[in-house]
C-alpha cells in the first residue's frame, strides 16, 4: 500500500544538523585536552555549538507543532531531538567548570573518555544520517552496535577513574572536582546510547 500523504523531510535536515553539533562539541572537547591549558577558544566553540543546537531543537519542536504529517511518531521525534540536545548540554556544562574549578591538569583517564565520546558521537551522527533513507534495523545496526560498545568502554573507564580518585593519595578537593567532571562526560556518553536506543525504537516501529 502506497502512502500518498507527503511527509516533512525538513525534519531530517534538523536531526542531522543537531547531530553535527554533537560531533563538533565532542571534537572541540578532545582538542581542548590536547591543547590544555589553552582552553578558552575550545570552550567558546563549544558554547557556540550549544547555542546553535538549542536553536535547532527549538526549530524542530516548533515545526513538530505545526506539521500534520511527520516522518514518524511525534513522541519519537521529540525524544530524539531531546536526546541529541542533552549530549551537547552535558559537554557544555563540563567545559564551563574547567576554569571555574581552576583545573591545573587533565588526567589520562579523562583524555580516554574524550576519545570514547568522540567515537560514540560519530557513530550517532552516521546512524542519524542513515535514518533519512532507511527504516531497516540492519541498515543501522553496525552503528548502533558501535554506540553500545563505546558506552561499555566508557563505563569501564569511568569505574577505573573513580577507583583511582577514591583510592587515597589525592587531595579531597581534587576528588570532588574530578568526580563531577567525569560524571558529566559519562552523562554525555550515556546520552549517545540514549540516541541509539531511540533510533532502534524508531526503525523497529516504522520498518
Amino acid at each position: 500500500m502506497f502512502n500518498l500523504l507527503p511527509k516533512d523531510t525538513v525534519f531530517y535536515d534538523l536531526f542531522e544538523n543537531i547531530s553535527d553539533r554533537v560531533v563538533a562539541s565532542a571534537t572541540h572537547l578532545q582538542k581542548l585536552t590536547a591543547e590544555f591549558p589553552r582552553i578558552d577558544a575550545a570552550i567558546q566553540m563549544i558554547r557556540n555549538e550549544e547555542h546553535e543546537a538549542d536553536n535547532l531543537c527549538h526549530a524542530a519542536l516548533d515545526r513538530l507543532d505545526r506539521t500534520f504529517i511527520t516522518p514518524f511518531d511525534r513522541e519519537d521525534i521529540h525524544t530524539l531531538v531531546g536526546n541529541l540536545d542533552d549530549i551537547v548540554d552535558a559537554i557544555d556544562a563540563l567545559v564551563k567548570r574547567l576554569p571555574l574549578f581552576h583545573v591545573k591538569n587533565i588526567p589520562p583517564g579523562f583524555v580516554k573518555q574524550t576519545e570514547v565520546l568522540l567515537a560514540a558521537s560519530r557513530a550517532v551522527d552516521e546512524a542519524v544520517t542513515r535514518l533519512r533513507k532507511s527504516r531497516k534495523l540492519s541498515d543501522l545496526s553496525d552503528k548502533l552496535i558501535e554506540i553500545h560498545h563505546q558506552e561499555s568502554v566508557g563505563d569501564d573507564n569511568h569505574h577505573a577513574a573513580m577507583s583511582e580518585l577514591f583510592g587515597g593519595g589525592i587531595d579531597a578537593l581534587e576528588v570532588l572536582k574530578w568526580k563531577e567532571l567525569y560524571d558529566y562526560i559519562e552523562e554525555a556518553i550515556d546520552g549517545c546510547e540514549d540516541v541509539g536506543n531511540t533510533l532502534e525504537r524508531i526503525v523497529l516501529k516504522n520498518g
